[in-house]
């Protein structure tokens, strides 16, 4: 059975396997704050449909709780450690399984086992409060095994926490003219890929929000992110096949397990 990877844009994915649905990071906004969707149409209400959620960290473009309201009830949904006290307002998703996780942790969902991994990323909900919670990555592995990133900076350990993978979800940009310390651009995406040796890989989290007004400044890092991505696994990536999908795209991948 083939694995099928959905990108409804900034870094929201559905990753459908073995008939068990996971959605990433649900932003479902036109306008968030002083972010406004520029390319691609909102995700259509089949996206609201998951078995499991997961949430990579507490900023609000990450976890959004009128989003997660959109979501079924008895969805699972799984955050990282600490964020109810961090984010008051997850106490009103009642109709939801939250549950709070950590680097390690495993959550079995049908056929299907998310693993909790580490990131390197400032995890705190800004610009509130001083509560940390951990920045996180996960594992999803049936049929075949799917690395989402969530945002996170390169670092050594990457490929030894996150483990062999044979698909890679990865930030290759941003919201904003500049990508400050804890984000892969896309250069540093492409050496991640070649560190985790997926055979094939997604860009996710970019050429979806900018900031309102600033539509001349630096247009190039909300354009060029995905491309150049493309280009630059080539050199240092070859093996690996690069899906570089338009919002609301889709791709199948086969399982290798």
């Amino acid at each position: 059975m083939p694995v099928e990877i959905t990108w409804w844009g900034h870094a929201t994915c559905t990753v459908e396997d073995s008939n068990v649905r996971v959605l990433t990071d649900p932003l479902f906004a036109r306008r968030l704050a002083h972010l406004r969707r520029r390319r691609g149409d909102l995700p259509p209400p089949d996206a609201h449909r998951a078995d499991v959620a997961l949430i990579s960290h507490l900023h609000a473009d990450h976890l959004h709780v009128p989003s997660l309201m959109r979501l079924a009830p008895g969805t699972r949904l799984l955050v990282p450690r600490g964020a109810r006290r961090a984010v008051p307002a997850l106490r009103r998703l009642t109709h939801l399984r939250v549950a709070e996780v950590a680097p390690g942790d495993e959550t079995r969902v049908g056929d299907v086992v998310v693993r909790v991994v580490p990131a390197r990323h400032d995890g705190r909900r800004l610009p509130l409060g001083p509560h940390r919670s951990p920045a996180l990555g996960y594992v999803i592995s049936g049929e075949a095994r799917t690395y989402f990133a969530g945002d996170t900076g390169l670092f050594d350990e990457m490929a030894k926490e996150v483990g062999p993978v044979e698909a890679a979800l990865l930030p290759v940009g941003g919201w904003g003219p500049y990508l400050g310390e804890g984000h892969l651009d896309a250069g540093r995406a492409a050496q991640a890929l070649a560190r985790l040796g997926a055979r094939s890989a997604v860009p996710v989290h970019y050429g979806t929000y900018w900031p309102i007004g600033m539509d001349a400044v630096r247009p190039h890092e909300f354009h060029a992110p995905g491309d150049e991505f493309v280009r630059l696994a080539a050199r240092y990536a070859p093996e690996a096949a690069v899906h570089r999908l338009r919002h609301g795209e889709s791709v199948r991948l086969e399982a290798a397990l």
